[in-house]
This record gives C-alpha cells, sequence and structure tokens, in this order.
C-alpha cells in the first residue's frame, strides 16, 4: 500500500434531498449516543458517577488523552497515521522530570521536549516523504525505538523525586483550574478550538484535507504536499511533547518507562470514532473530542457499576476502536457505491 494511502480522510455528507432526521442521525448520531451513555449511567449511579467530583476527575484524568487524540488526528487529515505518539509520550514523560532532577530549569526542560517532539516529527515526516516507507510501517518503528531509549535511560526502573527537586511552578501545570474546571482540561480544549479554526476558516486546513483526500489531485491544483504532510507530522510530534509534559507534571514526581503505549489505542479510538460524526467520514477537531468524551465517560460509568474489574478499560477501548473502523469502512463504502451510481457510463459519455 503506498504511502499516501494510508489513510482516507474524504468527506462524506449527507447528499442533497436527504431526510431531516436522517441527517440530523448521521451527523449527530453519536452526540445522541454520548447523551445517552450519559443519562444511563447517571441514573444507575446516581450517587457516584453523576457528581461534581466525578466531572472533575473526569476531565482530569482525560486531558492527557484528549492531547494526544488531537495528536492523532492532524495527520490523519493529512492522509497519514502517527502511531509512534504514545511511546514519545511516555519518553517525554520521563525527560520532563529527570532533567530537572538534573538540574535544569523547568522552563529549558519544557522548551528541549518541545523541540524533542518536533524532532522526532521531523522523522517520522522523513521516514514517510523522503524514503517513502508506509507511515504506518514507519511511525510504528519510530515508536519501538523511542520505547526502548526510555527503557535504557531509566533502566527499566521509575524516575522518583524523592527530595522534591522538581520546580513548584511545573507541578502547577497540572493542578491549576478555571473556576471548577481543571487547568489541563482547559488547555487540551482550547486546541481542539484552534484545530477546528484552522480546518475550518483558514486556507491551511482546507489544503490539509485536499492532500487527505486525494493527495496527486491536490498536487495538480498547486498544494505542496509534501509540505502539509511534514507539517502535520511535526505538529503531531509537538502535541505529543505536550501531553507529555502535562502527564509528568500531573504524576507528582514520579514517571514510569512504560506508561506511554497505553495511552495510544484510546487516542486512536477516539479520532476514528470522531471521524464518523459532526462531519461524517472526514475527521475534525469536535468529532475527536466527541471520541474522547464517549469513552471517557463509558469506562467511568462502568467501573462505578462494575468496581475492581479492571479489564474494563482495554476491554471498552478495544470494542470502541473495532466499532469505529467499523463505522468509518462502511460509511465509506456506501460513499464510494453512491459515486459509482452517479458516475457516467460509457455509452452516456459518448
Amino acid at each position: 500500500m503506498p504511502s499516501h494511502m494510508s489513510v482516507r480522510s474524504t468527506a462524506l455528507e449527507p447528499p442533497e434531498g436527504v431526510a431531516a432526521s436522517r441527517k440530523l442521525l448521521t451527523v449527530y448520531g453519536m452526540v445522541l449516543v454520548t447523551a445517552a451513555l450519559f443519562l444511563l449511567f447517571a441514573l444507575l449511579s446516581p450517587e457516584t458517577f453523576a457528581t461534581g467530583l466525578n466531572f472533575r476527575l473526569l476531565a482530569a484524568g482525560n486531558a492527557v488523552p484528549l492531547v494526544l487524540a488531537v495528536a492523532v488526528t492532524v495527520p490523519m487529515i493529512a492522509g497519514k497515521i502517527d502511531l509512534s505518539v504514545g511511546y514519545a509520550l511516555g519518553l517525554w514523560q520521563v525527560l520532563a522530570l529527570s532533567l530537572q532532577l538534573a538540574g535544569i530549569d523547568y522552563r529549558l526542560v519544557i522548551a528541549l521536549v518541545l523541540l524533542g517532539g518536533s524532532l522526532v516529527g521531523l522523522l517520522n515526516a522523513l521516514l514517510v516523504e523522503l524514503a517513502q516507507v508506509d507511515a504506518f510501517v514507519a511511525t510504528l518503528a519510530t515508536g519501538q525505538v523511542i520505547f526502548a531509549i526510555t527503557y535504557w535511560y531509566t533502566e527499566g526502573k521509575q524516575v522518583v523525586d524523592a527530595d522534591g527537586a522538581r520546580a513548584a511552578y511545573f507541578d502547577a501545570i497540572a493542578t491549576w483550574s478555571f473556576g471548577p474546571v481543571p487547568g489541563p482540561f482547559v488547555v487540551a480544549l482550547v486546541l481542539v478550538a484552534a484545530l477546528w479554526f484552522v480546518l475550518e476558516y483558514l486556507p491551511v486546513g482546507r489544503c490539509l484535507y485536499a492532500v487527505g483526500a486525494n493527495p496527486r489531485a491536490a498536487e495538480l491544483t498547486g498544494i505542496a504536499r509534501r509540505r502539509y504532510v511534514v507539517g502535520s507530522m511535526v505538529t503531531s510530534g509537538v502535541l505529543s511533547a505536550i501531553a507529555g509534559i502535562m502527564l509528568s507534571a500531573r504524576q507528582g514526581g514520579v514517571a514510569q518507562a512504560n506508561i506511554g503505549p497505553e495511552f495510544l489505542l484510546p487516542a486512536l479510538a477516539a479520532a476514528f470514532l470522531g471521524s464518523t460524526t459532526i462531519r461524517p467520514g472526514r475527521v475534525n477537531a469536535w468529532g475527536t473530542l466527541l471520541g474522547v468524551l464517549i469513552t471517557a465517560i463509558g469506562i467511568s460509568g462502568l467501573q462505578h457499576l462494575l468496581p475492581g474489574r479492571f479489564y474494563l478499560e482495554p476491554l471498552f477501548n478495544g470494542l470502541t476502536l473495532v466499532a469505529a473502523i467499523t463505522i468509518a469502512s462502511l460509511a465509506s463504502r456506501k460513499r464510494l457505491a453512491r459515486a459509482e451510481k452517479h458516475r457516467p457510463s460509457a455509452g452516456e459519455e459518448s
């Protein structure tokens, strides 16, 4: 499979003349599912699930997954997929703490981690664009190398700030709030809104969608396809670094070498699930946010109903990813069938 065919991001807009109710279900079906899940668990567990404390915990705990889901979403828009973000997240949260323990100012540490994220994104882009390696394979290989570097750097052990050497301002990244809403979740929402604005109102967003839909056609219209692919991969790398910094601050002086990959599957599930709603058939910012919310509500609700079942989270994430990919695949086949139906026959063309 050519590298530019890793992920499709063509739009699947409801055809003109479709019934309003069907259009509503197609575009906002996942929104209704999210609301239904929320109401179900609120009724079944009103004293534990439907509380302000639980909502704050959910927001704080899903800030990092949301940022990482946005990191996955950006290259998907350009028709690529980045599987290295989860592994990179693990490395950045280790470095964000360990470099401070080495005596480096936390502001410089943040700058170095962001620079590292951009370099990893650039490396992925070079493999995909110059070496013409499939994005799925290239980023998976990069992720494994990053995972190995993380284990080598930590010797497989936890990095612990036993003496409180890290900066108090660094911890504040995870502890501030905007009214009742945890600050990290506010940052994640700002990133979602920024991506939505870029995609909907700036030329770069339209170009990214064009590159993802049909790279060859985009080049023929004068779009610098390679530039947008590289930019999307670098952006993904920087976002994974931001997620790593937020995770390191949230963990309060402890960093683990093996923590990154467990964030990858939920991020992928959210991005794929998001492509089936709001703008069906097209990867979009609000859809990704909705994908994270569905996962957060579903897992939290099940854990309140069935406490102590540690298998619920990976099970729900896996089923969600399968459902998302299945829905996206069926929608894509319907779009292709509709396009084939309206294509003029050889006799009509003559």
